[in-house]
């Protein structure tokens, strides 16, 4: 279960360390852009991004 959780955390790390070291720029094109959303819809996208991640989470563990 540990080894799951660590794995995910890392690959989450790779990625968004790909976002910053690949793109920056377009990393703060993206923050301008975010700003331009309302704060409760804002939200909503992260609680669909949770429940997804979840969902997929779940999934590969039921997969192992």
């Amino acid at each position: 279960m540990w080894l799951a959780i660590l794995m995910g955390l890392g690959m989450v790390l790779v990625i968004e360390g790909l976002v910053f070291a690949l793109a920056p720029s377009r990393l703060e094109d993206l923050l301008r852009a975010l700003t331009q959303i309302p704060a409760e819809t804002r939200r909503m996208i992260g609680f669909g991004a949770v429940a997804i991640g979840a969902v997929l989470t779940s999934w590969a563990i039921s997969l192992l």
